[in-house]
């Protein structure tokens, strides 16, 4: 069974830092692109970051704060962030996509993703 679980999630105050990992069951995340997205009430789901095999993308809003990183013997893809601020805060995703299917900058982008987690939430107070 395929299957993608976000963990890491919490409530931290602004200028805090979390480490949201992304677990991948059934397949091996190395040989796939992965993105992490989020979503905060009422809004669209965005791209905050996305992985290939050496490159990585950033969405503006969190360049220089966030760090996507994979541990391939882990099976393992995190997000570092750091001096996060209230608009952080919501249900952040991992997505895994072929990388035949779209580049990172377009998964970001345009929120392209074979597969997807549930979600772990991400609240940051003032």
């Amino acid at each position: 069974q395929v299957q993608l679980v976000e963990s890491g999630g919490g409530l931290v105050q602004s200028g805090g830092s979390l480490r949201l990992s992304c677990a991948a069951s059934g397949f091996t995340l190395e040989s796939y692109e992965i993105g992490w997205f989020r979503q905060a009430p009422g809004k669209e789901r965005e791209g905050v970051s996305c992985i290939d095999k050496s490159d990585t993308y950033y969405a503006d809003s969190v360049k220089g704060r966030f760090t996507i990183s994979r541990d391939n013997a882990k099976n393992l893809v995190y997000l570092q962030m750091d001096s996060l601020k209230p608009e952080d805060t919501g249900v952040y995703y991992c997505a895994a996509t072929t990388p035949r299917r779209a580049t990172i900058s377009a998964m970001c982008v345009y929120k392209i993703g074979d597969y997807w987690g549930q979600g772990t939430q991400v609240t940051v107070s003032l």
